[in-house]
């Protein structure tokens, strides 16, 4: 099957100068890289006792809550509504209606902070947003028959029972919150996994002219063994058998991203920031298996998947879709590159200094979102320019 390019639709009309919704990859890498350092910096104010909030739900669930269905949430809206139109040569929401799919998004964020807003009313507008981009990517997707593609809108209808499930306790209706956070953090890690085994080896093949290694058996087993693992997580959170689930989902993640090295990588950060996020998801599996055997805290697990690999392929996806996208070289400014060393240790910083050092723990949550934060900023001062102006080469999008 052959992929039509966003840059092969032509322009029915002269560009204007911005175009914030064009395409929307703008809009919601924008929000993300926004909200990411608002979110991390009003919880370390809350964590440190510097701001009291007053919140109707526990504080913890709150900054899970954010993270995957507000800042990896917007990351994933952007990144689907942006592929699904590249995929398919079909045209994604823009405009007015990328507008509102994106405000959508932002009134979830918003709503949870108005005095006295009904827990109800707060509940229908944040589990809406996926709901939303699941249609606006099943369309085309439909139209173009692309059946290799119709797992995503199944992806973003989990993550919709996800978020249901975290409000249905929220509103005290069942004890469902910890298996929403879960199937959140697997959809999620499933979406990277499919996602970046498309896009990482061709990115390095494309740029390097390598050639990655690539097995049938691994290819099938990596979403297999990732939803294995899940299952299992939820069933038997800490036995041997899902001890050794999660082992095997290791050693096949770790087979993958074998196949794909080359040194050369390593000259490259657009590169080589993808393998090292691919690789914290190597680790969450590591420390799942480890957890399940009650040998570290299940939430390093956690922390690999969500700080480690959510928070670094998404950045590194970020800088390289929107560089692509925009008709630019994919260069990233020198900064850009200190950012991907931030995000880099910001998540080698939250998951291994509790095992180093358990005893200054809340230290290591301080530094690990000092470093997050930093990352996150650099790329909303370097590219907020960039995802508000039109394409540099006079093309929709």
């Amino acid at each position: 099957m052959a992929l039509i390019s966003i840059d092969e639709l032509k322009p029915l009309s002269p560009q204007p100068k911005y175009a914030p919704f064009a395409l929307g990859f703008r809009p919601f890498f924008l929000g993300a890289g926004i909200f990411s350092v608002l979110l991390i910096g009003l919880w370390l104010a809350f964590y440190k006792g510097n701001l009291p909030l007053a919140l109707f739900i526990p504080a913890e669930q709150w900054h899970a809550h954010e993270m995957l269905f507000g800042f990896a949430g917007a990351v994933i809206a952007g990144f689907l509504l942006t592929a699904v139109q590249n995929w398919t040569g079909v045209r994604t929401p823009s405009g007015k209606q990328l507008a509102m799919l994106f405000f959508l998004w932002l009134a979830g964020r918003l709503t949870f902070f108005i005095p006295d807003s009904p827990s109800e009313i707060y509940a229908l507008i944040d589990v809406a947003m996926f709901p939303a981009i699941m249609i606006a990517i099943a369309r085309p997707i439909l139209r173009a028959k692309q059946i290799r593609n119709a797992g995503f809108p199944v992806i973003l209808a989990i993550l919709t029972l996800s978020n249901m499930l975290v409000h249905a306790q929220w509103l005290g209706y069942a004890q469902t919150a910890a298996t929403g956070f879960k199937l959140a953090i697997y959809m999620i890690v499933l979406m990277m996994v499919v996602m970046g085994g498309r896009v990482i080896p061709s990115f390095t093949d494309g740029k390097l002219r390598t050639q990655a290694k690539r097995w049938k058996a691994v290819e099938w087993l990596a979403p297999v063994t990732t939803l294995a693992t899940l299952a299992a997580i939820l069933v038997l959170p800490v036995s041997p058998f899902t001890a050794l689930i999660a082992a095997v989902a290791a050693a096949v993640h770790a087979i993958r991203i074998a196949g794909w090295y080359t040194r050369k990588y390593w000259s490259m950060p657009l590169l080589w920031v993808l393998h090292l996020g691919y690789g914290w998801i190597v680790t969450g599996f590591v420390l799942t298996s480890l957890a399940a055997l009650q040998i570290v805290a299940p939430s390093l697990a956690l922390h690999a998947f969500t700080a480690g690999a959510i928070g670094t392929l998404t950045l590194g996806m970020m800088a390289r879709v929107s560089l692509g996208h925009t008709g630019r070289m994919l260069e990233p400014a020198k900064i850009v590159h200190l950012a991907f060393g931030l995000i880099t240790l910001s998540a080698a910083i939250r998951v291994c200094w509790p095992i180093v050092m358990p005893g200054s723990y809340s230290t290591a949550i301080l530094v690990s979102g000092l470093f997050w934060m930093a990352a996150f900023a650099i790329f909303v001062l370097i590219y907020a320019p960039i995802l508000i102006q039109s394409r540099v080469d006079g093309k929709p999008g």
